[in-house]
């Protein structure tokens, strides 16, 4: 049996044995952990219990700000992933695929297209602009090989049909032109006209690519005084003259027997004639000697076509002591069967061409017994008449009786 004291110790008596005689067993509970460690903090309770409120409350808002900021993440990259599979659907879409349009104009002018060095003069009393291509610099490579075959195109807006071309440089990022070209333009006209000076890259059997240009309002620029200078070339613009269509022929001279072959291949995106939205092309291929018409020949007329195919050869007999002073003329023409024929375009190859049409035929020249391909684009009639500059046959009076 057990008796429990007033002292709060608990005597405890053996089993089996009645005597209460035998010395006790004194056992007490010790303090938790825990509560030990209250103890030790020289704190009130109160004081304890508001502390660890309010660690509490700060943790819970702290897990909220964890959780809450999860789910945002999640609901963004959902909403991306939504908008991305959808591009053809709302315009929030296109905002997050597409920059603006303003970043996208500053990468443009940021690309570096090279220099090109010019120089004006302008004569009050000819009334004549002389402007003078130097060289270019630094100009972008637009073949493979890290190198381009730069030319230049000059013109005033004022008449974008009247344009020159300086020669071709092969393989060079850094051209020596020293060409000079020359426009009649009167005082009245030539403050509203802006030059324009287009760097391209010679391509012989594909289009040729642009490199840059320099436009110059003439109306900010003092023509009382030469002026040179170096300018950056810039994105082209949207200046261009009326596109007549394009013309493939090959050129093959052998000196030993006096033979020009010319072989008209095939031509393309001609200018629309006919009001079905057509053309019935035909070219001719004319010999002038000494800026007077001398041989003739044309192919035959393909109908109802934009994009023609020839392929027909024509062969002339010009000795090689006259081959320095012919002009070859290729000009093509829209059949008509009821009114005049009517000329899509035209151009003219010689040793006074300029561009690609003296390029195409220097290498003719310097090629003997070997054709020479290549594209041409069409020129405006009007002009190439006016440059050609061909002079009247008169007839001779007859005899008074």
């Amino acid at each position: 049996m057990a008796s429990k004291a007033s002292s709060g110790i608990t005597v405890v008596a053996p089993r089996g044995s009645s005597n209460l005689t035998t010395s006790p067993v004194l056992t007490t509970v010790p303090p938790s952990f825990i509560e030990g460690l209250i103890n030790k903090i020289p704190l009130p309770r109160w004081a304890l219990i508001a502390i660890a409120v309010a660690a509490g409350l700060v943790l819970l808002l702290f897990l909220i700000c964890i959780i809450k900021c999860c789910c945002c993440k999640k609901k963004r990259k959902k909403k991306e992933k939504l908008n991305l599979t959808n591009i053809n659907g709302a315009s929030t879409t296109a905002s997050l695929v597409q920059p603006d349009l303003e970043d996208i104009e500053c990468g443009l002018e940021d690309e570096k297209r090279g220099r090109l060095q010019y120089s004006l003069e302008y004569d009050f009393r000819g009334q004549e602009l002389k402007v003078s291509v130097k060289q270019a610099a630094d100009l972008k490579a637009m073949d493979s090989g890290g190198t381009s075959d730069p030319y230049v195109i000059v013109f005033l807006t004022s008449d974008i049909r009247k344009k020159y071309e300086t020669k071709v440089h092969r393989k060079t990022l850094s051209p020596v032109f020293n060409e000079s070209f020359i426009f009649q333009v009167s005082r009245a006209e030539v403050t509203e006209a802006i030059l324009v000076m287009q760097v391209y890259d010679f391509n012989r059997f594909s289009k040729h690519d642009i490199i840059g240009e320099v436009t110059l309002p003439l109306v900010d620029v003092d023509l009382q005084h030469v002026m040179e200078q170096w300018l950056d070339l810039s994105p082209a613009g949207k200046i261009e003259q009326e596109h007549l269509g394009e013309i493939c022929f090959s050129l093959r001279y052998v000196p030993t027997t006096s033979k020009l072959t010319v072989v008209i291949l095939e031509a393309k995106k001609l200018k629309v004639m006919d009001a079905d939205g057509l053309s019935d092309p035909y070219v001719k291929v004319q010999l002038i000697l000494n800026k007077k018409k001398w041989k003739k020949k044309k192919t035959t007329v393909k109908k109802n076509t934009l994009s023609p195919y020839f392929n027909e050869a024509f062969v002339f007999e010009v000795p090689f002591n006259l081959i320095q002073n012919v002009d070859l003329v290729i000009s093509v023409w829209d059949h008509d069967k009821v009114t005049k024929d009517d000329q899509i375009g035209k151009l003219f190859l010689s040793c006074r061409a300029t561009g690609n049409q003296l390029r195409h035929w220097s290498d003719m020249l310097a090629n003997p017994r070997r054709p020479i391909a290549q594209w041409h684009s069409l020129q405006p009639v009007e002009v190439m008449d006016k440059t050609l500059g061909l002079k009247t046959r008169f007839k001779l009076p007859l005899p008074t009786s």
